[in-house]
């Protein structure tokens, strides 16, 4: 939410200047029930903007908390649900600050770092290798997202030998990395499913 402090009013720019001026109208019908009848249109027409997620109860509660806040609390209805009103005074939430970590390689990540920790104290030697697999193939993964020419196989290898202090070493002869063509298929996917969102 935010307030326009030289007009005094509560706006929500993402519905738009025409539902605004819809609220502004509304406020201007005198006859009560007609007021109500454009207000219904009014969150009708909210609702088709913002996408419903949740609770059908708690999507319409939030169009009619937005609506009376549009109007600056000023539309005189009654209102189908209890309107929760908010003050400038409000305080915004306060900022989580971002967990800062020493990250050796960034581009890995720090999942990456602590998967690697924990693949030292694993003494199991079948779940061990179960698990240098995935992280050597995240790792694969990680480096072609950040810079697909720097992407090296054996620079994999090394760099999780260095992560657990020589106690992984990959045979760059014998473990199978997933292909490049896989590594392809797997990025084009994942941009597909972030372009659908």
């Amino acid at each position: 939410m935010e307030y326009n402090t030289q007009k005094e009013k509560l706006i929500l720019p993402e519905y738009g200047r025409c539902i605004q001026q819809m609220v502004d109208y509304a406020k201007t019908i005198s006859d009560r029930k007609e007021r109500l009848r454009c207000a219904c249109t009014i969150v009708s027409l909210m609702a088709n903007i913002q996408e419903q997620h949740g609770n059908p109860e708690d999507f319409k509660q939030k169009m009619w908390n937005h609506l009376a806040a549009m109007s600056n609390y000023e539309l005189d209805i009654d209102y189908p649900v209890e309107i929760e009103q908010h003050t400038p005074e409000d305080k915004p939430c306060e900022h989580i600050p971002y967990p800062q970590k020493n990250i050796q390689k960034r581009h890995y990540g720090s999942i990456i770092e602590s998967l690697t920790k924990k693949l030292c104290e694993i003494e199991d030697e079948e779940e061990r290798d179960a698990l240098a697999s995935f992280v050597a193939n995240q790792m694969k993964r990680s480096l072609a997202n950040w810079n697909r020419d720097a992407m090296d196989e054996e620079k994999v290898i090394d760099d999780l030998a260095q992560y657990t202090n020589g106690k992984i070493q990959l045979d760059p002869y014998t473990f199978k990395f997933i292909s490049d063509s896989e590594l392809i298929n797997t990025s084009a996917q994942n941009t597909k499913k972030k372009k659908r969102k």
